[in-house]
């Protein structure tokens, strides 16, 4: 029998029914369906994209901490900084390093490291982002640090002012607190000597800025940026182009204000229980000026002032010093009692005039050569003095990388001091970089701020009788810190920028200041204003140093005289005592003497804000008057839920509260106890 065949699958899939009939289709209706499809194609892929872009979020997390996170901002390309878990906004920082319009992808170059996330922009820059140990116990610190990919490419970030108050930095022409009203141009971040640039920064500047929102950005020591102050927009760090220098910083979030504000310890300290009296009288020789210091010494004791510190500027000490005045140290007398029974302050500054005996002297004899700050020479080329103006005159700086310059400067400091009987030394001139000024390259040493910081440290060696002009990285040392000059008028320039500079000061770390005289040093629009003069005095009261320029007897009538010495009892009395004991909170705890509103009343934006009134630790208020003509004024009491007692009228207060059109006469500053 035959067998019959076995039907076998061949694996080929039979054409459908519809794919017959379509090549059975004329061409017109072949034409139809392709559109068709076509159409149908596109609209898919609108549809995907579309899709996309809503799920997929503006923003990317890109490091996350603990406590916060960095996220990065497509569209206008930023860095987000958050508190977690909310998720509550703390910093917004425009870059603008690279296209904004390019977000890191998912690809990180750290991705094996989980504290740290990595990018680059290959033809501009790159960018790293890495938790680092904390700065102070309950932060979390992130570094962020910009490496340039080309030398023609400029490293900028800019901080956002939007929702937050800022402070600390630079001191300016006409301080503000917060720094948000500043406003100022593009300029390298190192102290300067504002009495010849007002548009600069002043003589106390730290790398140091904290915000409301309890974010703090610390620009590290390894560079120099440029620093701007858009006012109530933005603040920018900058590394411009051609320079090949990373743009480095670090953030640090906190939620409670005390505890990530900057720890500054340092040893005791002791506040000036009298005023300071600053020499005005003739100058022309050294006969005039004793001559001046004898009449200046009698008309205090006249007026019952007979306490106190008589100051003598630089020109005054120069101009006894050269003539040969001072008894040497052969003699064996007792040093010449200038302006017993107050006691003196004598002046000196790191400058020495070309033609200066000083100068002239210096340069006897090889070994001095390198006693003053010169151009870096060539081969077998020979020092050349690096020289600037200071005070109208050409001068030579003094080279504090030599420690024999350095020895020299200091020994004769110590013999100035005992032969004149001084009991303190006040140096100007502590700041600025003239390498910078000079458009000169400065030794690695001397970089940015590096002449104030390496100065301060050697005059600190003097004791803690020594002030000096100028603080940077120094507010750890045992030293007096002078103040800037201010303008005899009511603007921020003068007596409204006393108290922002105050609590900027005192933020920084310098709380033993000594504030301008009173009245102001800079002639302004009013000189001579009897009100000015009074309102002055009753902010000087509170401070550490009480300093007069114009004697009250000269400027204003005996009410005022009488006035003076009341409020040299109450500094003496009330004020000393008080910042003796707060000085051992610094001491051990690092919190400023000199407190702003919103220490007590860390998230109420109304505190934010206020800088015509300081707490003197946590217990006493200050608020003065320091609008011209005004006898009344608002007073924001800080701290719900303590009670604040006016020490002119015994009526008590809640606090977290603003008390409307609060009286306070000529006679009177408002001064408030916790």
């Amino acid at each position: 029998d035959r067998t019959m065949p076995i039907s076998r699958h061949t694996g080929q899939i039979p054409e459908s029914t519809w794919i017959l009939s379509f090549r059975e289709m004329t061409e017109p209706w072949k034409g139809a369906v392709g559109c068709l499809g076509v159409a149908i194609f596109f609209a898919m892929t609108i549809g995907i994209i579309s899709w996309q872009a809503l799920e997929q979020s503006p923003e990317e997390w890109v490091l996350r901490g603990r406590d916060a996170g960095m996220l990065w901002e497509r569209g206008r390309g930023a860095l987000l900084l958050r508190a977690l878990p909310a998720g509550r906004p703390v910093l917004a920082i425009a870059v603008g390093s690279v296209p904004a319009t390019e977000p890191p992808p998912p690809r990180d170059r750290c991705w094996h490291d989980g504290g740290q996330f990595c990018y680059s922009w290959e033809e501009d820059a790159e960018l790293r982002l890495s938790l680092e140990p904390p700065a102070a116990p309950g932060t979390e610190c992130y570094g962020v640090r910009w490496t340039p990919l080309r030398p023609d490419v400029t490293l900028k970030d800019c901080f956002s002012m939007a929702n937050v108050s800022w402070y600390g930095g630079p001191s300016v022409h006409a301080q503000r607190w917060p720094l948000n009203s500043a406003e100022s141009p593009v300029q390298p971040l190192v102290s300067g000597d504002l009495s010849t640039n007002p548009d600069g920064f002043g003589p106390v500047l730290e790398r140091y800025f904290l915000g409301s929102t309890g974010v703090t950005v610390t620009v590290a020591s390894d560079v120099t940026p440029l620093l701007s102050l858009e006012s109530h927009r933005q603040f920018c760090l900058e590394m411009p182009a051609g320079q090949a220098e990373p743009l480095h910083y670090q953030l640090c979030v906190s939620a409670d204000c005390p505890s990530h504000c900057p720890n500054h310890l340092m040893s005791n300290f002791t506040p000036f229980r009298s005023p300071i009296w600053r020499y005005h009288g003739p100058e022309g020789s050294a006969t005039k000026i004793k001559r001046g210091l004898r009449s200046l010494v009698r008309r205090l004791k006249r007026h019952r002032l007979q306490e106190g510190i008589v100051a003598l500027g630089e020109r005054g000490t120069t101009i006894l010093a050269t003539a040969d005045l001072v008894l040497s140290e052969s003699r064996k007398r007792q040093a010449p009692a200038l302006v017993e029974p107050l006691e003196l302050s004598i002046t000196l500054s790191p400058y020495a005039g070309i033609t200066s005996p000083l100068f002239l002297r210096s340069l006897r004899g090889g070994e001095a050569a390198g006693y003053w700050l010169s151009r870096q020479p060539r081969p077998g080329g020979s020092l050349i003095p690096l020289l600037t103006i200071w005070k109208g005159q050409l001068c030579a700086r003094l080279n504090v990388t030599s420690e024999a310059a350095l020895g020299w400067y200091l020994a004769r400091a110590r013999h100035l001091r005992q032969a004149m009987g001084a009991s303190y030394v006040a140096f100007e001139g502590v700041e600025g970089n003239s390498f910078l000024e000079q458009d000169v390259p400065a030794p690695a040493k001397l970089a940015g701020d590096g002449y104030t910081e390496v100065l301060a440290a050697a005059l600190a060696t003097l004791g803690n009788v020594t002030i000096i002009s100028a603080g940077t990285r120094s507010s750890h040392l045992p030293l007096f810190v002078q103040m800037r000059p201010l303008r005899s008028d009511w603007s921020h320039a003068g007596l409204k920028g006393l108290i922002p500079s105050v609590l900027h000061y005192s933020l920084l770390g310098y709380n033993f200041f000594i504030p301008d005289a009173v009245g102001g040093s800079m002639a302004g629009v009013t000189p001579g204003d009897p009100e000015l003069f009074v309102r002055w005095l009753q902010i000087v009261t509170f401070l550490p140093v009480m300093a007069f320029g114009t004697p009250p007897w000269l400027c204003c009538d005996a009410w005022v005289l009488n006035l003076t010495r009341q409020c040299i009892q109450r500094h003496r009395d009330f004020v000393v005592p008080l910042l003796l004991k707060y000085s051992e909170e610094w001491q051990s705890l690092g919190y400023p003497i000199f407190r702003p509103a919103w220490w007590l009343s860390p998230t109420d934006p109304v505190a934010f804000t206020i800088e015509d009134e300081f707490l003197i630790g946590d217990e006493v208020l200050v608020a003065p008057i320091t609008e011209k003509g005004q006898t009344w004024r608002d007073i924001y009491l800080p701290g719900e839920g303590h009670l604040w007692l006016d020490t002119n009228t015994a009526r008590v207060f809640d606090g977290g509260t603003t008390l409307r059109n609060y009286s306070a006469s000529l006679a009177e500053v408002p001064v408030f106890v916790k």
